[in-house]
């Protein structure tokens, strides 16, 4: 399923205001003119691209237009299929279940189990956009963002991929824009703060905001208030199976 697609396609029922719609129905006059496909984004895929721009017609209208080429060429079906990443898949370095208590659908990624690879990172980002789009398909109704964990424990030096890590920040910051909520970084080691360090500058300002380190003292009370009991995995303390 397209992440662009997955709202409903008719009405707004009362989400944003007047003037916020107005510039999706210029945006979607604009796009459209050069590329009909914009036809299939429903408004708030395009109001999510306009939020991304900070409401400049101009600059979603050309995010918007990149997205589309490159979805043309990345999701000719319309979707990344599980035999196309079935290895990726096997490799066991994220799980997807259960929600915030924002509603937000939850992720879980496990940086120690990741392995950088010699040859380009193609099955690698292909990968990523197979898991944005699996991760929408669980958006309830009216909720757009997702929310993340990610563990470190264990990571070192054989897990630093920094050309994976811009390579799937740029896909989420280009493709999926205003589709992360919040991500908890965890058991972090210090030796990760290099990796980070230069990553950071790479993030947008906004992206960056969404990013919260967690101490190992202030885990289980940070995860207890973000997340109920009943959603939050038995790893971590809580009662769901994953």
């Amino acid at each position: 399923m397209d992440c662009g697609t997955d709202e409903r396609q008719h009405g707004h029922g009362g989400d944003g205001d007047a003037a916020e719609w107005k510039k999706v129905a210029e945006l979607r006059e604009v796009v459209e003119a050069q590329d009909p496909s914009a036809k299939e984004e429903d408004d708030f895929a395009l109001r999510r691209f306009l939020r991304a721009r900070d409401q400049n017609i101009n600059k979603a209208s050309a995010m918007l237009l990149r997205y589309l080429a490159w979805k043309h060429v990345t999701k000719p079906h319309g979707f990344i299929s599980d035999d196309e990443v079935r290895g990726e898949i096997a490799k066991g370095r994220d799980r997807h279940q259960g929600f915030d208590r924002l509603g937000r659908p939850m992720s879980y990624l496990y940086g120690g189990c990741h392995f950088p690879v010699r040859r380009d990172h193609e099955d690698l980002k292909r990968y990523v956009v197979y898991v944005f789009d699996k991760i929408c398909t669980r958006l309830p109704a009216g909720q757009e963002k997702f929310a993340a964990v990610i563990d470190l424990k264990g990571w070192g030096y054989a897990n630093c991929d920094i050309r994976g890590y811009l390579a799937g920040l740029d896909i989420m910051q280009s493709y999926y824009p205003e589709r992360l909520g919040r991500v908890f970084l965890i058991h972090v080691p210090y030796i990760f703060m290099a990796a980070w360090k230069i990553v950071y500058p790479l993030i947008d300002d906004k992206t960056k905001k969404k990013f919260v380190f967690v101490a190992d003292r202030d885990l289980d009370a940070t995860l207890r208030d973000a997340i109920d009991e009943s959603q939050l995995p038995e790893e971590y303390g809580g009662k769901l199976k994953l």
